[in-house]
């Protein structure tokens, strides 16, 4: 079954209300790294409707990825800009996806991310979280940045948080724990930190500013 445009646009706003489904429409999100975090916060802003996405990674799924990302075993060796591509068109194919399969470095911050309202740092490397970040703060004025730090392990899903450190930057997870310690990144830890980061975007969106 496939539904009309009318059809999911209605779902929607009963859902959601008109006033909400509206806001979220004319929303643009860019989202920078489609992993665990990535991959599942796409999930969560498709399934809100949220009406254009910015999807920027530049590697393939690996088998690796299947214990906590968004995929599937077709997906091996895929890009993960178009295996998520196809799953995002399954949940609402009426919204506006901007994949690019390319690695992010300050060059070409503006290019993608120019024109959206949040961006969410999605990356595993904390050199790359830092390079992005001061990048869209320092180029793109008008964007709000959520961040992921900290979801590694089985530690308390209670400890994952949202904080806004200042300004236009908020950092979602319990800011401590580190795969470096050995304790690996596992399915319900990442997936908490993924609907987190979700859950601020929808509220920056809706134009709540408070963590």
């Amino acid at each position: 079954m496939r539904l009309t445009q009318e059809e999911l646009h209605a779902a929607l706003v009963e859902r959601h209300g008109a006033d909400i489904h509206q806001k979220l429409d004319r929303a643009s999100v860019g989202i920078a790294g489609l992993g665990g975090l990535g991959s599942n916060i796409a999930v969560h802003l498709a399934r809100l409707g949220v009406g254009r996405l910015v999807l920027v990674d530049f590697d393939t799924v690996d088998v690796t990825n299947l214990n906590r990302q968004h995929y599937t075993m077709k997906d091996i060796g895929v890009p993960k800009t178009l295996a998520l591509l196809e799953q995002l068109e399954e949940i609402n194919p009426y919204l506006q996806y901007e994949p690019y399969t390319e690695r992010v470095i300050p060059a070409n911050v503006e290019r993608m991310f120019a024109g959206c309202d949040v961006v969410c740092e999605a990356f595993d490397r904390a050199d790359q979280k830092a390079m992005l970040i001061e990048t869209l703060l320092e180029r793109l004025p008008d964007t709000v940045v959520v961040s992921g730090s900290g979801m590694a392990g089985y530690g308390s899903a209670n400890a994952i948080r949202t904080e806004r450190c200042f300004g236009r930057l908020y950092v979602c997870g319990d800011g401590t724990s580190d795969i470096a310690d050995g304790v690996g990144l596992m399915a319900p830890r990442v997936a908490v930190c993924a609907a987190q980061q979700a859950t601020m975007v929808l509220r920056l969106l809706l134009g709540e500013t408070a963590p």
